[in-house]
């Protein structure tokens, strides 16, 4: 059986998408993956077939150029299943079932949710986006032969829609990160990390700016700003100096920094589709043994305080981010035992392999 995943969006390395779906799959279906990144095809050392269908510069080129491409890739391959992973992708799920396939489509975000919190939409469209896509969803999701939601919250919409429905949580791989165990906290430096997008609403200023209150401590900033006014801006603040600005790196580069760092910091802005997220990244840090700073939404305190395994703060209250870093950084032994929890927590229950199997079992069933 064939399964091909098709994305238009997110990088051929995507942890969801390749790192976790991909690679757990092909042991057990001829596995592809359709891309637009211009980097050329490939087979990778697992045996996943990777196609790329070209780079389209800007959003609007890349959700009707983009798409057209993915959707011829799609019809040459002539897979059992298509499993989507960009909601720009709905029109050509709904037209290769229309054509007999089997269509999954994966909803990473909710994304009448997300809209309503885009930077470069104007407030009408911020309004007005959200009701037509909700609309457009319910008529789609109801052809499609399974829904994926990325939280229980996502899902739960979705069951509304379709009763196939499947909740695939982003939790990461056992053993992936946890070379940051605080078994190796000696070894660390006075140092806290963030991992992943960095943009206004996901609190990077408010993280910066309470640099100021813990002059003891650096930031690990990896990722990329998405707001070249956001980057310029904090670039002229003192706090700044205590910034180690790492840009993208990669998975291994990322255990490295985890393993250096005394916690994890994620402290999104209070938007609706950041309250009932669960950012991967706020797990990687605990398979990381590291505590966490979080924003005190009630799902991430569940979490959180539910294993004792960081501090919830309020978001947009700088001062508050420093005091958990500061009590981090002076309080060893407590910090230790926050990181222990959190990294139990994940073994235990908030790791990939407990998702693999929903991941099988959506799979023979749709195809069944």
């Amino acid at each position: 059986m064939k399964i091909v995943h098709l994305s238009s969006a997110h990088p051929r390395y995507d942890i969801r998408i390749y790192g976790k779906i991909c690679n757990s799959i092909v042991g057990s279906y001829n596995t592809a993956l359709v891309v637009a990144d211009n980097k050329g095809n490939e087979i990778t050392d697992t045996g996943i077939h990777i196609y790329d269908v070209g780079y389209s510069r800007g959003r609007l080129n890349r959700m009707i150029k983009t798409t057209k491409e993915v959707y011829k890739k799609a019809l040459e391959l002539d897979a059992d299943v298509y499993h989507l992973h960009d909601p720009e992708l709905i029109p050509i799920g709904l037209k290769l079932k229309r054509k007999g396939y089997k269509i999954i489509f994966d909803a990473h975000e909710d994304l009448p949710k997300q809209l309503k919190s885009k930077p470069y939409l104007n407030p009408l469209l911020r309004k007005l986006l959200p009701v037509f896509f909700e609309v457009y969803e319910n008529f789609a999701f109801k052809k499609f032969d399974a829904l994926v939601g990325a939280t229980p919250s996502i899902t739960e919409k979705l069951a509304k829609i379709n009763p196939n429905s499947y909740n695939i949580n982003n939790y990461p791989i056992l053993g992936e990160l946890n070379i940051g165990a605080s078994s190796d906290w000696d070894a660390k430096l006075n140092e806290v990390c963030y991992l992943g997008g960095i943009a206004e609403i996901r609190g990077i200023k408010e993280v910066i700016a309470s640099l100021t209150d813990a002059p003891l401590a650096r930031l690990n900033l990896a990722g990329r700003f998405s707001e070249a006014h956001v980057e310029s801006d904090v670039k002229t603040w003192d706090a700044w100096q205590q910034v180690n600005q790492l840009g993208f790196i990669d998975r291994k580069e990322a255990s490295e920094v985890l393993a250096r760092s005394k916690a994890g910091i994620v402290t999104f802005h209070e938007y609706p589709n950041h309250v009932d997220a669960q950012p991967n990244k706020m797990f990687e840090y605990m398979s990381a043994g590291l505590p966490i700073i979080t924003s005190n939404f009630p799902m991430w305190e569940e979490v959180v305080e539910g294993n004792q395994c960081g501090i919830c703060v309020d978001p947009m209250d700088s001062k508050a981010i420093a005091d958990a870093v500061n009590y981090i950084l002076e309080n060893k032994k407590e910090a230790q035992r926050m990181g222990d929890n959190g990294l139990r927590a994940v073994n235990e229950k908030y790791n990939w392999a407990t998702e693999e199997k929903t991941l099988f079992k959506m799979y023979k069933e749709v195809l069944s």
